[in-house]
């Protein structure tokens, strides 16, 4: 990648975090695609880092978990007819956490939708917490095994389940069914019925589906590696802790939280990514490239 200023850097970023695409970025810059790329996967990784090191021991009283649909390089149902389909192609899903009080994205998890993978996000979210929690799933089954494996009997655990009526569309065109009512049902422990409730949740999937390109429908945007898929949602879930201001808390959720003493800006997000750069070991002995 050829060398950015910290400027070029963070406005490249900024763009990425608003919703913009890699190919939007390279007109509007006169940066290379692979420049951009490039700092998207660092960001990634930088991020990821962080997160993983410092969303730690969180106070919470109620979270909520959903999970969110994209694909990675082709639709589920054309991944067998694809030509040159990597790993990982077909259907992809964001498992996300969130403080329902400070609206922190505690854990999330990009992968399948599958009981492995709700085990593994389970796990994570139970050791970031500081505290037993009221906790609300929607109505998946593979919440009920996770949990338990994960909390034991320390946590007060619920499910809402939507009950949906037929879809009111066109024939052949998408239209998600009308939700006509709801049930909820105490899976384990002593859930506060006021507060079993998803909302929040379900409105942070829509915060993502319009930061994130790769997450909007209906278009070409969509992630052809699950690598860079998840090194997107990294950078997303970093912007939206710790650099947004969210609009009722008049602060950033890891503010709010306790997570973080101040305000972050994009270019704390360079920082992250030039403290990793200046960690990378240079070649030495016979591997280190000799001077022409």
């Amino acid at each position: 990648m050829n060398r950015l200023t910290i400027e070029e850097r963070a406005r490249i970023l900024h763009l990425l975090c608003e919703g913009m695409s890699i190919r939007a970025i390279t007109r509007l810059t006169g940066t290379s695609k692979n420049t951009v790329a490039k700092l998207l996967i660092d960001a990634g990784k930088a991020c990821a880092a962080y997160h993983d090191a410092n969303v730690r021991n969180v106070k919470a009283s109620r979270v909520q978990v959903d999970e969110i649909w994209s694909f990675t390089y082709a639709k589920q149902k054309n991944v067998p007819t694809a030509k040159d389909a990597p790993e990982g192609a077909g259907d992809t899903w964001t498992w996300t956490a969130l403080d329902a009080d400070t609206k922190l994205i505690v854990s999330y998890l990009v992968g399948g939708r599958d009981a492995e993978y709700a085990m593994w996000f389970m796990d994570d979210l139970r050791s970031r917490l500081a505290n037993r929690v009221q906790l609300t799933s929607d109505g998946h089954r593979a919440y009920l095994e996770a949990v338990e494996g994960a909390f034991g009997s320390d946590v007060d655990f619920a499910q809402l389940v939507k009950i949906y009526g037929a879809s009111v569309g066109s024939p052949g065109r998408y239209s998600p069914g009308e939700c006509i009512g709801t049930k909820k049902f105490r899976v384990m422990g002593s859930p506060d019925a006021g507060h079993v409730s998803t909302s929040y949740v379900e409105r942070q999937n829509l915060t993502m589906r319009m930061h994130m390109r790769r997450f909007t429908r209906l278009t070409n945007a969509f992630s052809k590696k699950i690598e860079n898929h998840a090194h997107a949602v990294a950078l997303h879930m970093m912007y939206y802790n710790f650099v947004r201001i969210h609009q009722t808390l008049r602060v950033t959720p890891a503010m709010a939280a306790g997570v973080s003493d101040r305000l972050w800006e994009i270019g704390d997000i360079v920082s992250l990514i030039e403290k990793a750069e200046s960690r990378v070991p240079t070649m030495r002995g016979p591997y280190k490239r000799q001077a022409s």
